[in-house]
């Protein structure tokens, strides 16, 4: 199967795009970093899924991960971290945040890149499967959950060890919805990795298969997907993804994005640094094993 990247200013895509059986596989391609999401990142998968949307060929879109891992989550320190940089807005109507600062310049990207891009991805009218194996974590979740069935290989882990920074949660925190509060707060109180069957036993994974098939059976469920007529398809999600909002999904991001930010801006007046001074070794650290 040959594989063309999405758009890109490099000759090396941070994402690659490949058609095939009605089904577009996007593909996280940073392996070298465990996939950690940077904005450019982040609007190369806005490319992709963009593209097979607007492509009535494509029915079903799986997003996975190139190398060991699905995603280590948010890039917070390798050479390609673009916190600096601007991107084109999409997702929200804001200004730009590369010439703002404080809390100021954090809120105005995170809006876009963040939480406003899962957003925009959780409305595409066609079914996303999350391909998920290796690690997840944080930002990891974000895009797994902005799909609407994750499949898992059992080496799969999952984490949000963010309340490490004094963080609350990250920025789409669907924490409650895709799991249940209980497990919300122990996933979150303990920052402790866990297990793919530990996740499907909490509803937040569909299915939990070997390694070697974890790409046939993704195949297989996008084909059986594919056979659904598309409006149908749409409506339906449509209509999930309303009564997830009128459980307060919607809302209670809202709300917890702004103590999401609350913190940030605590960590930089007492400590001087948004992420309280840790890097991805220092979030790791201390986490227990999948359970």
């Amino acid at each position: 199967m040959a594989q063309e990247p999405a758009p890109s200013p490099s000759d090396e895509p941070v994402v690659t795009y490949a058609v095939t059986d009605h089904t577009a596989w996007v593909t996280m391609n940073r392996p070298q970093y465990r996939n950690a999401q940077n904005s450019r990142m982040t609007y190369a998968l806005d490319d992709a899924f963009r593209r097979a949307v607007e492509d009535p060929e494509v029915r079903v879109i799986v997003l996975a991960g190139a190398g060991d891992h699905f995603s280590a989550g948010h890039d917070i320190g390798t050479p390609g971290r673009d916190v600096d940089q601007s991107f084109e807005r999409r997702a929200v109507v804001w200004w730009d945040h590369v010439d703002r600062e404080g809390a100021d310049q954090r809120f105005a990207r995170e809006s876009e890149v963040y939480l406003g891009m899962c957003r925009r991805w959780r409305a595409v009218p066609k079914p996303m499967i999350a391909m998920v194996h290796g690690a997840c974590i944080a930002g990891g979740l974000m895009l797994a959950w902005s799909c609407d069935f994750i499949v898992a290989s059992d080496d799969a882990f999952f984490a949000d060890p963010v309340v490490r920074m004094g963080i609350p949660g990250v920025e789409y925190f669907a924490h409650p919805w895709v799991t249940n509060p209980r497990a919300a707060k122990e996933l979150l109180f303990t920052g402790d990795r866990f297990s793919a069957e530990r996740a499907r036993e909490l509803g937040m994974v569909n299915r939990v298969v070997p390694r070697e098939e974890l790409r046939a059976t993704v195949g297989d469920l996008a084909g059986r997907v594919a056979q659904m007529p598309p409006f149908g398809l749409a409506l339906a999600k449509k209509a999930v993804n309303q009564a997830e909002d009128l459980m307060g999904m919607h809302a209670g991001m809202d709300s917890v994005f702004g103590l999401h930010h609350v913190a940030h801006a605590h960590n930089a007046e007492v400590q001087g640094d948004s992420l309280a001074g840790l890097d991805a070794r220092g979030m790791a650290r201390g986490a227990r094993p999948p359970a």
